[in-house]
């Protein structure tokens, strides 16, 4: 991620505190807006349930993909991927500890939680 981007960070299955049907229609309506934005942001941050989002089965894996091949950094938590035995089930991204969620954040201009 170059310095001064955007980074978001995902800490649900979804957006947002709804039904995780609806967190996860949200996702889908978000993500695409992301790759249509002019200026996509620097990086994509996972951790607790946000892990999820990034492993076999989940509904915006392909909007993920997309955003990462644009060059989004999608950065996933180790740590959580752990706890949900997940580890093997990742599809998009790089498998990282906290101290690189911390180091992505801190180069950010703005980090947004959602």
């Amino acid at each position: 991620m170059s310095h001064g981007a955007t980074a978001i960070l995902f800490t649900r299955f979804g957006l947002g505190h709804a039904p995780e049907d609806l967190q996860l229609r949200l996702a889908g309506s978000f993500l695409p807006l992301l790759l249509d934005a002019g200026e996509p942001p620097g990086a994509l941050l996972f951790y607790g349930e946000g892990v999820k989002l990034v492993c076999e089965g989940s509904p915006v894996l392909d909007h993920l993909k997309s955003l990462h091949e644009r060059g989004v950094t999608v950065l996933i938590c180790r740590t959580c991927l752990e706890y949900f035995h997940l580890v093997d089930a990742v599809r998009v991204g790089v498998i990282g500890g906290m101290p690189s969620i911390l180091e992505a954040m801190a180069r950010a201009d703005k980090v947004l939680t959602v």
